[in-house]
């Protein structure tokens, strides 16, 4: 079946997407200012990325700013970037000493020079890595991507590259266009809906919503969803 590997009677999925929530509400909750939740959210990060490649999973994405995340109060933005190139380039190490993988989807353009040069150090320098593949959304948003891609599709077609657009040349043209799709939504702090996350891509994913907030969000809870996951019947329209 399509994006799912069987070890030792257990169907376990090839790519978990995680919609990582709930690091304000959780600092909220701890009377908190919202960046102490961004950092304990991080601490998250760094505890599930080291098990999926300790577990053997192939592709982890992880939704960390969408598009519309823009619209948050300018000290909260400026915040979560400055975390993020720290982040990069603090981990880099690790994830080399790990073997992963690492690549980003989102648009690109929309982030500092600097960001975007600690990305393309990172994807570079991690590109031969065969473990884990781990995917960073960052400024991402699933109808952006598809409008992007038809932008692209159309113009490809227009210039006789392709000669129809159908399901398998539009994969093309996707920012994940070298990532498999999600067999396995994840998402924390108990919302329910994918919020603008590989809205294309997870036609066919199984859905999975934890109450915890994302920092609270464990090692267990991971193993938790993709047992889960292993009991579904999946049949793609199939009877």
């Amino acid at each position: 079946m399509p994006g799912m590997r069987i070890k030792d009677d257990l169907i376990k999925p090839v790519h978990v997407g995680i919609i990582m929530d709930g690091n304000g509400r959780w600092a909220r909750e701890r009377k908190l200012p919202r960046v102490s939740g961004h950092v304990e959210g991080v601490n998250a990060v760094r505890r599930i990325v080291r098990h999926s490649g300790k577990s053997g999973l192939e592709n982890l994405t992880l939704y960390a700013f969408s598009t519309e995340n823009w619209k948050r109060p300018s000290e909260e933005v400026g915040f979560l970037m400055k975390m993020f190139k720290k982040l990069i380039r603090s981990e880099i190490d690790e994830l080399m000493e790990n073997n992963v993988k690492l690549s980003f989807i989102g648009r690109k353009n929309s982030l500092s020079k600097s960001i975007q040069k600690e990305m393309d150090t990172a994807t570079e320098r991690t590109q031969n890595n065969k473990g884990l593949n781990l995917t960073i959304a960052i400024s991402y948003g699933g109808r952006d991507e598809i409008i992007s891609a038809v932008n692209k599709a159309a113009k490809s077609m227009a210039e006789g590259k392709i000669k129809e657009i159908d399901e398998n040349s539009f994969k093309d043209f996707l920012f994940t266009k070298d990532i498999p799709d999600p067999d396995l939504i994840i998402r924390t702090s108990g919302e329910k809906r994918l919020s603008n996350f590989l809205i294309y891509q997870s036609a066919y994913a199984e859905l999975f919503f934890s109450n915890k907030y994302w920092p609270d969000f464990k090692e267990e809870d991971l193993d938790d969803a993709i047992e889960d996951f292993s009991k579904r019947k999946r049949r793609f329209g199939r009877i």
